[in-house]
């Protein structure tokens, strides 16, 4: 596949990267409190109204019918310019698109691309973090709706969302995989309690959130009664992506201004070599990208592949910020460059965060090498 681009993507990216160079916000998101909510729903909201929203989701539910190609450029130009990442409505809105009915779909799909309405995912849980079949929290069926009890943990952005997409087991008695299913909830109502997690960065993205007694109308399932394990596997499956969350371009952006550091500093032949390691290492996972992308843009949606993608992505990540501390020690450590290593601190969740990298070899082993499972 052909990734310069045609004359009309030429175009676009253009129009763009001029609309960044005025639209980029002058500070860096607040690491916590309402002034993070507010920084990220004024940045949604700039994009939204600029129509740069939703570019490969259907025009009927407020986006542009365009290819996954525009995602991929529109992600690129935000990170080459240095800009906050796009927020993350893609992959949540993808399960929607794939598996919502057609109210659902006119309800939600609107508002969350606006950013009138903000979403989380309620997937992990105390127990049940790397084995998300084990899940244990409850949605018992009433006349008209579901009552949710029950914990989860890590749960990004909650502290300001509206809605939840929510994993929970709907039939005790099924088997581990087809008892789950996915509902919309509504985060504001009583009986669901939001408790923000400081991480070691100093950031309040985290958070764990209770229900108790928080009741679901039947009408917010999100496709069939037992197929939240599909729907899970298709959501994470666009979230490992860093063609939908736009990794691949700040990953680019950051080795360009290591080389710069590494060239000022004069710095010796054991690092010299260490950022040239993670040189290769973005070249790598670049390429993987465009491998996926290619199979998105002739409608394959995202499979086990992503797996490699997601570790490479993650080893990318952790090396970048190794090397950045060990170029610009030590600076970061006694306190004049606080964003290094915050940075450092935060890529260490790399190996967890969209399924740990355990799971990730885990799914390469059983789907794409056809390895017998270890019992």
């Amino acid at each position: 596949m052909d990734f310069r681009d045609d004359a009309t993507e030429a175009t676009f990216r253009r129009e763009f990267r001029s609309w960044l160079a005025t639209h980029l916000p002058s500070d860096p998101a607040p690491l916590g409190g309402p002034e993070r909510a507010r920084f990220w729903r004024a940045w949604h909201r700039a994009l939204y109204e600029g129509g740069w929203m939703g570019l490969s989701w259907p025009v009927e539910y407020g986006g542009r019918g365009l290819s996954a190609m525009y995602e991929a450029i529109f992600n690129e130009e935000i990170g080459t310019a240095g800009g906050p990442p796009a927020p993350h409505v893609g992959f949540l809105g993808r399960a929607l698109l794939h598996f919502g009915l057609d109210d659902q779909r006119r309800r939600f799909l609107p508002r969350l691309l606006s950013g009138e309405e903000v979403w989380c995912q309620g997937f992990s849980e105390p127990g049940a973090g790397s084995d998300l079949a084990a899940l244990s929290t409850r949605a018992s069926l009433g006349a008209d709706h579901y009552v949710v009890n029950g914990q989860k943990v890590w749960t990004s952005d909650a502290a300001w969302a509206d809605w939840c997409l929510l994993l929970a087991r709907t039939d005790p008695n099924a088997s581990r995989h087809e008892g789950i299913s996915a509902l919309i909830v509504d985060l504001h109502q009583p009986g669901v309690e939001v408790r923000p997690i400081v991480q070691a960065n100093g950031d309040c993205e985290f958070n764990e959130v209770f229900f108790t007694n928080a009741v679901v109308p039947t009408d917010q399932m999100v496709g069939a009664p037992g197929q939240g394990w599909e729907i899970a596997m298709a959501t994470v499956g666009y979230e490992r992506g860093p063609v939908d969350v736009g990794f691949t371009s700040r990953y680019a952006r950051l080795v360009g201004e290591l080389e710069d550091t590494a060239r000022a500093g004069n710095v010796d032949r054991a690092r010299q070599l260490d950022w040239a390691r993670a040189y290769v290492q973005v070249a790598v996972l670049r390429a993987h990208v465009m491998r996926d992308l290619s199979a998105r843009t002739e409608g394959n949606a995202p499979g086990p592949e992503g797996s490699l993608t997601k570790l490479l992505g993650t080893r990318t990540e952790q090396m970048l910020h190794h090397v950045a501390m060990d170029l610009t020690a030590p600076a970061p450590l006694v306190g004049t460059q606080p964003d290094v290593l915050a940075a450092y601190l935060y890529s260490r969740a790399a190996s967890i965060a969209g399924g740990t990298s355990e799971v990730q070899r885990t799914i390469v082993a059983e789907h794409l090498l056809h390895l017998p499972r270890w019992r």
